[in-house]
């Protein structure tokens, strides 16, 4: 295997194709076997089983600030009893404005980003969750401004 460590079954070419896609989403399947010197056939049959296996999904990704969302809260939540986790989670994952949801270990047991129009949009969702039986208690943090937000570097798997 050349030099990448991961858990689906992924070779160098599929990295290399899936580096160029995040590079640029909208590159051709000719430039990109122009570019790792294989066919078109090739990176065509590599990406379809990609997609296939929802190894890659295909997104425009927008600029959340130009499109109307000036409000972004990082909100810890602690979940009691804690057999609701799995439900709190659910009822969490159904509003539109989580971006982000993750189980997570320590003093809370849910870690929440969501993106809101402005501040009162986020008091608004803040109050949705607050009523979620079994949300116990949340600690919210806003975001300033965001620096970085990008995919992962493919290149950190290479051993």
């Amino acid at each position: 295997m050349s030099g990448f460590k991961h858990s689906v079954d992924l070779d160098e070419l599929d990295f290399n194709i899936l580096n160029n896609l995040q590079e640029d989403g909208r590159k051709s399947f000719t430039d990109i076997a122009e570019i790792l010197k294989v066919s078109v056939g090739t990176v065509r049959t590599r990406i379809t089983k990609l997609l296939d296996e929802k190894t890659l999904q295909v997104i425009g990704r927008v600029d959340t600030r130009k499109v109307g969302f000036n409000s972004y809260g990082y909100i810890s939540i602690k979940v009691r009893p804690i057999d609701k986790l799995e439900e709190v989670a659910i009822a969490i994952s159904k509003l539109p404005e989580v971006s982000f949801l993750a189980e997570v270990s320590g003093n809370i047991d849910l870690e929440v980003n969501v993106m809101c129009r402005d501040n009162d949009h986020l008091s608004e969702v803040l109050k949705k969750i607050r009523h979620i039986e079994g949300v116990e208690n949340t600690q919210t943090s806003m975001y300033l401004r965001v620096i970085k937000y990008s995919q992962p570097d493919l290149t950190m798997l290479k051993k």
